[in-house]
């Protein structure tokens, strides 16, 4: 079962515009797949999964553009950076766009050599598993996530997909990889059991000396267990049993490729009382629920995780409908010391969308009381919103709306 992705139309208009076109993200997310679904009859393909290709790229990166001549798809590219320098030879001679369609996993080293060597020549896209519009035939949407009524104008209401609490949290206890989605057969336990060991044994030993893996996974384990928490690295390294500098340099490795996401607080100059440290979300809902131990959808909506995983869920989907567009979003959230918070803040032409992300079908116009908190910071204020499990949107307050989860 192929679903159409929300990037298509965005690797087609770069393409026509950018000689080199480069997607990254966690491995499995269907990267490749996208480019081979968009690529042109007479696009070549390469992976550097393939050592034979691999070896000819590092050693001569010339001739490996002579046997594999673009325009062309190389998957995983961050295991031949030898590449780059040739691949902007070519494009400098040819002028042409559309030539390189690149894929890699491991941000971690890949975009220094790629901005360093590539630069004004590439255009560079996040990716992430299957969104929910996309899950539901919806990845022709237009406009990514504001909680503005010209934004719940263009959902296609007769795609929704009606979703009760169990049957969203089977779908946040699944996770958003395509073949776990497609395949409803395939195990999910093994499924992410695989995963993190090719993750650990391929991906983590190239880019970091992990001195023990059984640690690297325990560290996973408490960080799974933080998803939409504030960030304490103290108590994060004392869990996993490491010290404070490892912990940032395994969260700095997590987030360039592409498995956690830190949500940084909104301040500026007038608002000196707001806490600046970030909060840790999981990338795929399902690797977390898997890391974190919750056996079954049913454990993980009635446990102690139950709302963060929620709210984890919801920005994972408002990242992608920003990400899968070819745009950065720009969210922040809002704490003060006196503990007064604003689940995400978007901002977006000068201008400061507050959401609440809240597990009730009965949102209250208390869930949005915090909205006004933004007042003090002397900027324009749009519409807000409160991201519930109703079932149809519904005015909240004045410029405020519960927007059903499902809508996203």
């Amino acid at each position: 079962m192929f679903k159409k992705r929300t990037l298509t139309s965005t690797v087609q208009q770069i393409s026509q515009s950018f000689p080199v076109l480069l997607i990254t993200g966690p491995r499995q997310v269907g990267k490749t797949t996208l480019l081979e679904s968009c690529a042109e009859k007479n696009r070549s393909y390469v992976t550097l999964d393939d050592l034979d290709a691999r070896s000819l790229a590092q050693k001569d990166p010339t001739l490996f553009l002579q046997k594999y001549k673009p325009p062309l798809i190389i998957d995983e590219i961050q295991y031949a950076p030898q590449l780059l320098s040739a691949i902007k030879l070519w494009v400098d001679q040819q002028k042409i766009p559309g030539l390189f369609w690149l894929t890699g996993s491991q941000k971690f080293h890949l975009m220094q050599d790629i901005t360093e060597t590539l630069a004004g020549r590439v255009a560079i896209i996040d990716m992430l598993g299957l969104s929910q519009a996309e899950w539901d035939n919806r990845a022709d949407q237009t406009l990514p996530f504001l909680p503005t009524q010209a934004w719940l104008d263009q959902v296609p209401i007769k795609k929704i997909h009606s979703l009760d609490l169990s049957a969203l949290y089977q779908r946040i206890w699944r996770g958003a990889f395509p073949k776990l989605l497609i395949d409803s057969k395939m195990s999910r336990d093994i499924f992410y059991n695989s995963y993190i060991q090719t993750y650990i044994q391929r991906d983590v030993r190239d880019l970091t000396r992990v001195g023990n893996e059984r640690t690297f996974y325990r560290f996973l384990r408490v960080i799974a267990a933080r998803t939409g928490q504030l960030l304490n690295y103290a108590d994060l390294a004392r869990d996993a049993d490491i010290d404070a500098k490892t912990a940032k340099a395994w969260l700095g490795i997590l987030e360039t490729s592409g498995l956690i996401y830190l949500l940084m607080p909104y301040y500026a100059n007038i608002a000196k009382r707001l806490v600046k440290t970030p909060k840790l979300y999981f990338l795929d809902a399902g690797l977390c629920s898997y890391l974190a131990q919750w056996t079954s959808p049913e454990t993980l909506e009635s446990g102690a995780m139950s709302g963060a995983i929620f709210e984890t869920y919801v920005v994972i989907e408002l990242l992608k409908s920003y990400w899968h567009r070819g745009l950065t979003p720009h969210f922040y959230f809002y704490r003060d010391k006196d503990q007064k918070e604003i689940d995400l803040i978007i901002e977006q032409d000068n201008t400061l969308y507050p959401v609440e992300i809240r597990k009730t079908a009965t949102p209250s116009k208390n869930a949005a009381a915090n909205f006004s908190l933004l007042n003090k910071l002397n900027r324009s204020i749009g519409e807000g919103a409160v991201i519930c499990m109703r079932s149809t949107p519904i005015p909240l307050a004045k410029g405020v709306q519960a927007i059903p989860v499902v809508y996203l």
